[in-house]
């Protein structure tokens, strides 16, 4: 825990600072606002999967069990999910 804490100083800090992006879901202009931290995930990941990051979170919408409507949300339980996974694997 102590190792978490100590990420919320210096440049760490910087994964906590919301970064707004806008981008197209469907053909829809939208804005997504996530830490920074979730958008290097969204990144890692699209890297992986060999799309762009607005294609990954077109994905992401589509197959979100939940409100849709809450995309933010969606994208971080996703990111919290692939981590959680990559550490298990």
């Amino acid at each position: 825990m102590q190792r978490a804490f100590a990420m919320q100083d210096g440049e760490g800090a910087l994964d906590f600072s919301p970064v707004r992006k806008s981008l197209r879901i469907h053909g829809h202009s939208t804005t997504i606002r996530l830490e920074a931290a979730f958008w290097q995930v969204l990144e890692e990941v699209a890297e992986t999967e060999e799309c762009s990051v607005p294609v990954l979170i077109t994905q992401i919408n589509h197959h979100c069990p939940v409100d849709r409507n809450n995309m933010a949300s969606c994208l971080r339980v996703f990111c919290l999910t692939y981590v959680i996974g990559q550490k298990s694997e």
